[in-house]
């Protein structure tokens, strides 16, 4: 809530004090003494002076609106990867594990009758294929996605660029009751934060960082999705561009960025095909809540959200390394853990210490 601290400075004041209360409580002398220029010191002091935190945290509540912070085990896996991740997530609806699958359908509000059935074919591909479709709510694009997702019976995430309590634009009020009930409603802006302009930008990191890859339909030259596209390649994300006709307007942004080197996409299945997500529907078929087995479980404990290689989860657990890969293997296909690169994992979902197996529970 304070103008001027994002996650870089959050991250600078937690390493200094080692506490978000300390930091809040701090005198200005030490909040100056962190490197926080002193209008953004005055910020913090005139809001700490003026709040109750107390009764803002009954406000949430009682919106029923939820608090994910950086730490939290629902905190989005990818978009804890990504630099500047949001310190805090305020969320109506629901966030699920399903949600690590996701693309996001980006593009302009003054969408073409040509654009409408290209973003309606690719969210219902994603949607059928048991993919996330993410977005941003506004007109045009965002919201053929949304619709499209949500008419296939998958799940879709709107990243606002105000407060999850502030629907904007107000012609999509009803669109996002509708997501509440398959999917959520995310933004990093506190509750009453109004939609000003400033803000989307910054929120089109979030709509790249919790996908896998950002589709382009239709953009203009100055279109706040060839930032989202932008983001996407910082965050090694897949970046897809819809072709079109070289005299629209609306086709400029995806020419130019396959000119760039996005993937141009004829077809929805490109995506499947390159991100392989084939499996995708098998992979939550298999899911299951408890470890198979007494290695599953010896494994799983080992992991969290920092990855670890597989010589540092051999020496950890004391097996043989072939046992730990292809346990890792199984364990992956199940959607346990996630290998993110360099024979590295990490869990997708922490348990209790109090590790049962499933032949255990099934024993009781």
């Amino acid at each position: 809530m304070v103008k001027g601290i994002g996650a870089v400075r959050l991250r600078a004041l937690l390493d200094f004090f080692g506490d978000a209360q300390l930091a809040w409580q701090a005198h200005p002398a030490e909040l100056r003494a962190t490197g926080l220029p002193t209008g953004i010191v005055e910020n913090l002091i005139k809001l700490r002076e003026s709040v109750s935190l107390e009764q803002i945290w009954d406000q949430i509540q009682a919106q029923g609106i939820q608090v994910v912070a950086w730490g939290d085990e629902n905190y989005p896996v990818r978009l804890r990867e990504i630099d500047n991740a949001p310190p805090v997530l305020y969320v109506r609806g629901s966030l699920e594990i399903k949600d690590e699958w996701s693309v996001a359908i980006v593009g302009t509000r003054r969408i073409t009758a040509y654009g409408r059935q290209v973003a309606e074919r690719i969210a219902t591909k994603l949607a059928n294929s048991g993919i996330t479709v993410v977005s941003g709510l506004a007109l045009g694009v965002d919201t053929v996605a949304h619709q499209a997702a949500l008419e296939t019976g998958g799940r879709t995430l709107a990243v606002l660029g105000c407060g999850v309590d502030r629907i904007y634009p107000p012609n999509n009020r009803h669109l996002a009751e509708r997501i509440l009930e398959s999917g959520a409603l995310v933004s990093d802006y506190a509750p009453g934060t109004p939609p000003e302009a400033s803000n989307f930008p910054p929120r089109n990191r979030i709509i790249s960082g919790l996908s896998l890859a950002t589709v382009v339909v239709e953009a203009g030259e100055k279109s706040g999705a060839l930032i989202t596209a932008d983001f996407a390649v910082e965050q090694g994300r897949e970046v897809f561009a819809v072709p079109g006709n070289v005299f629209s307007p609306q086709s400029w942004g995806p020419n130019r960025l396959i000119q760039n080197g996005a993937h141009p996409l004829l077809d929805p299945q490109e995506i499947l095909d390159q991100l392989d997500l084939t499996r995708v529907v098998a992979q939550s078929e298999a899911r299951v809540v408890l470890p198979a087995n007494a290695t599953e479980a010896q494994l799983f404990g080992v992991l969290g959200h920092e990855p670890l290689h597989v010589d540092e989860i051999r020496a950890k657990t004391d097996l043989p390394i072939e046992q730990v890969t292809a346990t890792l293997a199984l364990m992956e296909l199940k959607g346990m853990v996630r290998q993110v690169g360099g024979m590295r994992y990490t869990s997708i979902r922490e348990m209790s210490a109090d590790y049962v197996t499933k032949e255990d529970h099934d024993a009781r």
